[in-house]
């Protein structure tokens, strides 16, 4: 009789790398799902964003008796929105918890994004921020900031304040870079306050598929106009940029100011490859899983890229064998004048306001409700 094939999904695990899921509902807390996921797949934590909580909420039927026993005790839609969400948080949270102890906080996590309409004011998200934390009010929370330039600074101060940070829409490298010397600088400040750091914790969230959507794009519009070359860099340019930012992950662990909070219980900010889904039918559905296996990092993925994952994963150390070659597409990209920056200042740009539509869409939703 043949042995069960493994699991790739706990083989992933295995290799150091993390599998959470980029989703979160009331349907799958309610019919058992997730914690069957935990249980049969290893998953370690979850993800959310505006747009998945307003689609769960939106098209979910059994929400329709959770707003309605709300409606009575809320003020606005706002307020009847954050009800429902730190409800799912809470319970999905409460799941993970026994892995969030097992592991002394190294895994377990859900996350709760502040509001879209933040992205670019600093004051306001870090007050936001402090409020969704006390709210939460468990250990096993991160708060998401996007990584915008008003986001840095904003990440510093959370740290400093002892919030776990899940820093999100990251597309460039160098922004990654600002994103870990952010989380070392609030670090820093805790210890020069006395204040502890071994469960201070934090994930910066690197987009991968919507960079080739961008990229292959321009790729192909080059292509068109004569240049061959471009072809062949075709869906390369994400893989190339995280590896630039694992790159830089692998620098600032090396860095002396790093080794010194490390030695006082400090964790390190784990790169977590986000935006996994495939976009584009030519590509493998696990390609942002299968090229960028390597320990110590996240890997958060919708359903169907972590259902294809286990039926298709094949699962072996891989990020470390496309270094020299994303060098090599890196430096394609520049001859043919794509500008890996610009991109990513786009992609950001684009992120925010993907956020803030289906946000305000469900903001218009619940006070349709309230209004009756």
């Amino acid at each position: 009789m043949n042995a069960p094939h493994p699991n790739p999904l706990l083989e992933l695990r295995k290799l150091g790398e993390s599998v959470w899921l980029d989703d979160i509902g009331r349907g799958m807390l309610d019919d058992g799902s997730l914690a069957r996921l935990i249980r049969e797949d290893g998953l370690a934590g979850l993800t959310s964003n505006p747009s998945i909580l307003a689609h769960s909420i939106m098209h979910q039927a059994v929400y329709a008796q959770r707003i309605a026993r709300l409606l009575p005790t809320v003020s606005s839609s706002m307020a009847l929105y954050e009800e429902l969400a730190l409800a799912d948080l809470h319970d999905a949270a409460a799941l993970l918890r026994p892995l969030y102890d097992s592991t002394k906080g190294g895994d377990g996590f859900v996350s709760l994004e502040v509001s879209p309409h933040l992205a670019d004011d600093s004051t306001g998200s870090f007050k936001e921020a402090q409020r969704l934390w006390q709210r939460l009010a468990i250990p096993n929370a991160f708060i998401k900031i996007p990584g915008t330039e008003a986001g840095v600074p904003v990440i510093r101060d959370l740290i400093a304040s002892g919030v776990n940070v899940n820093v999100t829409l990251l597309f460039s490298p160098e922004r990654y870079r600002a994103v870990v010397r952010a989380y070392r600088d609030g670090l820093s400040r805790r210890v020069a306050q006395g204040q502890p750091i071994e469960r201070v914790a934090s994930v910066a969230s690197f987009f991968l598929s919507r960079i080739d959507t961008a990229v292959d794009r321009l790729l192909d519009g080059l292509a068109a106009r004569g240049q061959p070359a471009a072809r062949a860099l075709r869906g390369k340019a994400a893989i190339a940029s995280a590896c630039r930012a694992y790159e830089i992950c692998e620098e600032s662990t090396a860095d002396p100011a790093w080794q010194a909070l490390a030695a006082r219980g400090a964790r390190p900010q784990r790169l977590l490859w986000a935006s996994t889904s495939t976009k584009d039918p030519a590509y493998s559905p696990i390609k942002y899983v299968e090229e960028l296996v390597v320990p110590g990092t996240v890997n958060t993925m919708p359903l169907e890229t972590l259902d294809a994952y286990r039926r298709l994963g094949r699962p072996e150390l891989t990020l470390e064998r496309h270094l020299a070659e994303a060098s090599d597409v890196r430096e394609g990209l520049e001859r043919l004048d794509v500008d890996l920056e610009a991109v990513a200042q786009q992609l950001e740009r684009e992120g925010v306001a993907k956020f803030v539509e289906p946000f305000d869409q469900l903001q218009k939703w619940l006070e349709d409700r309230r209004r009756g």
